[in-house]
């Protein structure tokens, strides 16, 4: 990657044109001809390093439930439960981390399903010896930006302010899930990305930019961008710091970690009495060390002296919920080679 590369990437992780032709008006932006413009997110594209480009949805405005799970399992088990998990088609992201409790998955599930009952089917898994639901109780801040452009980053400090949307109550028809299954889809890297979409669902490309843009100012889409592939862009250290943070403080804190531009993620949610943690921030950085002073220094600002890091040792699973497109799971169904 040249620097050009890393200023594309900058760039299209927060903002895309959303226009018919896109990558020629990203083009204009950086003084490159549309060619060079496509070329550059093909190569970028191939190389793993953008996963994908697309409607990146709010999890809970689409009706879905959606909690983080953390598992307790014998070390010799672990591999062999993690490939049963991430055979569940709600769970997006699946991490052993250093710690007791050494998996953590997301799961969602559509509506009209009962999280706890899918967490349930991985009871008669052996090898398990604790769960803990980890609902969010209160939301942040959400939205991964790697600065790709080391002279660029930000301060440690809180200085983000949040987006502001206007709260619609929103219902998924038949319509609604049928715009959301094709935005959710990887965008072409091709002169109009958004006709054959538009096309499929028997409307113009403009009629269906109109429903991006609504569904962004209401919060059902919390952007529609590129989502690049951390460790391929050098961000091998993902740490989960976990505060355990006075009730009386929670949302003052919480409130505040989200504003800092370093962390992507701030959640409250429930304590037990072997896990005290109420508020849950991610960072993303090029090396443990790194994380860790960043840590402090955020510390420091937020004046919560006990806190953890949990490094994400191993990923297991790390892919999109894909909505309105699941199939029942059961864990005694055969597992089929991939």
């Amino acid at each position: 990657m040249d620097n050009l590369d890393k200023e594309i990437l900058n760039e299209i992780q927060w903002t895309f044109p959303l226009t018919p032709k896109p990558y020629p008006e990203m083009a204009k932006k950086f003084g490159l001809s549309d060619q060079d413009m496509m070329q550059r997110l093909s190569v970028l594209k191939e190389a793993g390093i953008i996963r994908q480009i697309s409607a990146i949805f709010d999890t809970r405005k689409l009706g879905y439930k959606s909690a983080l799970v953390a598992m307790s399992i014998e070390p010799e088990k672990l591999d062999y439960i993690a490939n049963q998990v991430n055979r569940h088609p709600g769970v997006s992201h699946n991490y052993e981390r250093n710690h007791e409790y050494n998996l953590w998955f997301t799961l969602a599930v559509p509506p009209g399903s009962d999280l706890k009952t899918e967490i349930d089917k991985f009871s008669k898994l052996p090898g398990i010896k604790k769960t803990r639901l980890l609902p969010t109780i209160k939301l942040f801040k959400i939205g991964v930006k790697l600065e790709m452009v080391d002279e660029k980053k930000s301060d440690v400090k809180p200085s983000e302010e949040k987006k502001k949307i206007t709260e619609t109550k929103f219902i998924a028809t038949e319509e609604e899930k049928n715009y959301i299954r094709e935005l959710q889809k990887d965008l072409e890297i091709v002169e109009r990305p958004f006709l054959k979409s538009a096309q499929k669902l028997g409307i113009t490309e403009e009629q269906l930019l109109e429903k991006v843009k609504q569904y962004e100012e209401i919060g059902v889409m919390r952007r529609f961008a590129a989502i690049l592939r951390h460790r391929e862009v050098g961000f091998t250290a993902n740490g989960m710091i976990v505060w355990k943070v006075p009730d009386e403080r929670i949302e003052e804190v919480g409130e505040k970690l989200g504003a800092f531009p370093q962390i992507s993620h701030c959640y409250q949610r429930p304590v037990y009495p072997d896990w005290p943690y109420s508020v849950f921030s991610m960072v993303h950085c090029k090396s443990v060390a790194d994380a860790e002073e960043m840590a402090k220094q955020i510390q420091k600002q937020v004046d919560v002296n006990d806190y953890k890091i949990l490094f994400s040792s191993r990923e297991f699973k790390k892919t999109r919920v894909e909505y309105f497109v699941e199939h029942e799971f059961n864990i005694e169904d055969p597992i089929t080679a991939s």
